[in-house]
């Protein structure tokens, strides 16, 4: 069953630089765990209907194959060389997971 993931990233002012970076560095490690973005949205302002806080800075929508890959790339060795530039640069995450209906 595949596993979904979608995630509201809130970077940190004056950091979008370091957290495309990381990005960069991360996302292709994603085809070693059978995942996918298949939406990777950074929405403006003035798009948001309706929105009580601050709005995200990207919001991605990913897939894999099953939790276990998922679980898997959150382990990766190469990726946690990375980390540090996710703590740098990212205020927080709101991640959703799901399965599909």
């Amino acid at each position: 069953m595949l596993f979904y993931i979608t995630s509201f990233i809130f970077v940190k002012k004056g950091k979008e630089a370091v957290f495309q970076e990381f990005e960069a560095a991360v996302i292709p490690i994603l085809n070693n765990y059978n995942g996918e973005i298949l939406y990777r949205i950074r929405p403006e302002k003035e798009q948001y209907i309706h929105c009580t806080g601050a709005p995200p800075y990207e919001v991605h929508f990913i897939v894999f194959d099953s939790e276990q890959d998922f679980l898997n790339y959150s382990q990766d060795e190469k990726r946690k060389t990375f980390m540090h530039l996710k703590e740098e640069s990212i205020q927080t995450t709101l991640a959703i997971k799901g399965t599909n209906l």
